[in-house]
């Protein structure tokens, strides 16, 4: 099992999230199992023909979603799945929720403002 990236210099998406959404994606899925370590920055930046800044910005942002973690010296590891992300992805509902009450939005309402984000959000990808 080794991983599988690519980055298309011409799409429309920075290259620091298309190797992000694909990490996330293969993690999700179980082609990278709990505990995969990932290759360095500097190495995985070279393989890819990109800046490290690139890369390291991509695994910032998959530790910040609990996707990934870094261990110090030893490297980055994909994590436990659902734990941190549905950690985090409850903490921000419950944020939306006192934001949305304070705003003095109906529950409907507040309800159709997440569904209309998810359907822009995932019928876009």
């Amino acid at each position: 099992m080794a991983l599988q990236i690519t980055v298309d210099p011409d799409a429309a998406t920075a290259p620091f999230e298309q190797i992000r959404a694909q990490i996330a994606e293969q993690a999700r899925s179980g082609a990278l199992p709990v505990g995969y370590k990932l290759p360095t920055v500097r190495g995985f930046a070279e393989e890819l023909g990109l800046a490290a800044n690139t890369v390291a910005k991509a695994y910032r942002a998959l530790e910040s979603d609990g996707v990934i973690e870094t261990r110090g010296r030893h490297g980055s590891f994909v994590a436990a799945a659902g734990d941190a992300a549905r950690r985090q992805a409850a903490e921000a509902a419950r944020a939306y929720v006192e934001r949305a009450r304070r705003l003095g939005l109906a529950r409907a309402d507040a309800l159709a403002v997440v569904e209309d984000a998810l359907r822009a959000a995932y019928d876009a990808s």
